[in-house]
């Protein structure tokens, strides 16, 4: 699994060019994504702090990507409503295909709510795990992951600071997760974070996750 985490101190953004970790980059972040490092685009939505308006938010995202390069991108997250699977989806399922009109894979927030048929399959490359801990952190999102990578997408969890967040992102099947746990005490919580991602690459499935609601009915 990679870890995404903003480059806080310069012992982070050198894990980062040793492509130990990704960095998750934002429109009010303000720093230079590290050399060679994969980067995701968050949309600064969630906490109220950090979205520029849709207008400015899509510009520092083209920008973003002709700076640092397509290649390089893992994906941007649409424009969404934290906590609100309906609102969500009305707010962007507009710009899932401008994103992907970069050249970048899309990705789409999952939130409370989605396993009502709010979730636009097809429409996007990315599922991102977002809406409440408890959302999040259970059998409907685990679900919902199931059927994103049965439809050949990647997973993404979102707020993964500890180990055992960390176990479960992966048994969920997650290609990535992000957290704040490094911009806080960088120097300090980066040598355990990066033993957590040793122990879950040389120790797979020492966590499991319950089956998924519902394994045999997919969510639409």
């Amino acid at each position: 699994m990679l870890y995404l985490a903003t480059p806080s101190g310069e012992t982070v953004r050198d894990a980062m060019r040793a492509g130990l970790l990704g960095c998750m980059t934002t429109p009010a972040q303000g720093n230079r994504i590290p050399d060679g490092a994969p980067y995701a685009c968050d949309n600064g939505k969630f906490g109220g702090k950090g979205w520029p308006g849709h207008a400015r938010w899509f510009e520092w995202l083209t920008a973003t990507v002709e700076r640092y390069g397509a290649a390089r991108c893992l994906w941007a997250v649409a424009p969404d409503v934290p906590f609100d699977a309906a609102g969500t989806l009305a707010e962007s399922r507009p710009w899932l295909a401008q994103i992907r009109a970069l050249g970048i894979p899309a990705a789409f927030a999952a939130q409370d709510g989605c396993e009502r048929g709010l979730v636009p399959w097809g429409e996007f490359d990315v599922l991102f795990l977002a809406g409440t801990t408890e959302f999040k952190t259970g059998p409907t999102a685990h679900a919902l992951a199931a059927e994103a990578i049965a439809r050949g997408l990647t997973v993404h969890m979102g707020r993964v600071n500890s180990r055992r967040r960390l176990r479960l992102a992966d048994a969920f099947g997650c290609a990535s997760a992000d957290g704040t746990c490094l911009a806080f005490g960088p120097d300090q919580n980066l040598p355990p974070l990066l033993a957590w991602l040793r122990e879950l690459r040389d120790s797979p499935g020492l966590f499991i996750a319950p089956p998924p609601l519902n394994p045999e009915k997919r969510i639409r």
